[in-house]
């Protein structure tokens, strides 16, 4: 069973605007709700295309139910533990002349808010996959996503980590299976820069004498490069296509790439198939359905 965490939930109000003026009365010209969130983002694709996952999280207040009851009618399977502080957050997201976005703080998740969801990980088994994505609660320490990591290795899940900075570098010596940084983060991460392919696949071998198993590197419209666990390096351009939307694109890129491993247990079209959905995403104001992930995918099969 896959799982994915979504610590702070949303609801993503997407508003377009034919022209938007700071200061003035605007009217929308259209708008859309939205379940948001990294996990979240990454259990849709999934359901896209027909894998199976759980949605683990938090929810608070009449925001956190809407998040719920959408993502149950679109047929996902969600568990979001509820907070008793707050409510879960609305992002706002203003398509005008430019893209502007007001993101919500969310709810008040304490000490035991987080105690609870890690005894809920705790029944994870051998077999199971975790994907472990964006910021951890203002209550959480940069040693969350390493200790949950930690826990699980033991009990043979295989863990993925999609985040940033101290919490995604204190996760390395717990050896995930999978980690997903793009350039600039692993810039951040190793403190030098890394203008080519090359120098980000020596990049990609550093994290892994760090400890993580296999390194996949987004590089945006130039595609994306995957360390695999037998240092092996794989490369694959982006498609071709016209760019509307990069929100979620990273997460499909997650969702994608399992998919490809779970279908053909090969590397490269696990890569493959990462890129096409990351591209697909790209290619749409949404998140990718299958159809358009799977075209995609055809051109490189």
């Amino acid at each position: 069973m896959i799982y994915t965490v979504t610590f702070n939930p949303s609801l993503d109000y997407v508003v377009t605007a034919g022209h938007f003026a700071i200061g003035a009365i605007n009217r929308s010209v259209e708008e859309e709700i939205f379940p948001g969130g990294k996990g979240i983002n990454v259990s849709i694709v999934l359901q896209n295309l027909g894998i199976a996952s759980r949605i683990l999280g938090f929810k608070a207040g009449f925001t956190g139910d809407e998040i719920e009851r959408l993502l149950t009618a679109r047929g996902c399977d969600v568990r979001l533990l509820p907070v008793a502080k707050g409510f879960s957050r609305i992002n706002v997201k203003i398509r005008g002349d430019v893209e502007t976005a007001l993101n919500g703080k969310g709810p008040e998740v304490g000490m035991d808010d987080i105690a609870a969801l890690v005894k809920e990980l705790s029944n994870l088994d051998d077999g199971d996959i975790l994907v472990l994505s964006g910021s951890r609660p203002a209550n959480g320490t940069d040693a969350l996503y390493a200790d949950i990591v930690k826990m699980l290795n033991a009990r043979g899940v295989l863990c993925i980590v999609d985040a940033t900075g101290e919490l995604l570098k204190r996760t390395l010596p717990c050896k995930p299976f999978l980690i997903k940084p793009n350039r600039e983060e692993m810039e951040e991460i190793l403190g030098e820069k890394l203008p080519t392919r090359e120098d980000v696949a020596d990049g990609a071998r550093e994290l892994q004498k760090m400890g993580a198993r296999n390194i996949l590197v987004s590089l945006g419209a130039e595609g994306a490069l995957l360390l695999d666990e037998n240092d092996k390096v794989h490369y694959h351009e982006a498609p071709k296509g016209s760019t509307v939307n990069t929100v979620g694109a990273g997460d499909s890129m997650v969702a994608g790439f399992l998919a490809g491993y779970l279908k053909y247990k090969d590397y490269d079209r696990a890569l493959w198939w990462g890129i096409s959905a990351g591209s697909a995403t790209a290619f749409t104001m949404h998140l990718a359905d299958r159809e358009a992930i799977e075209t995609i995918a055809a051109q490189g099969e």
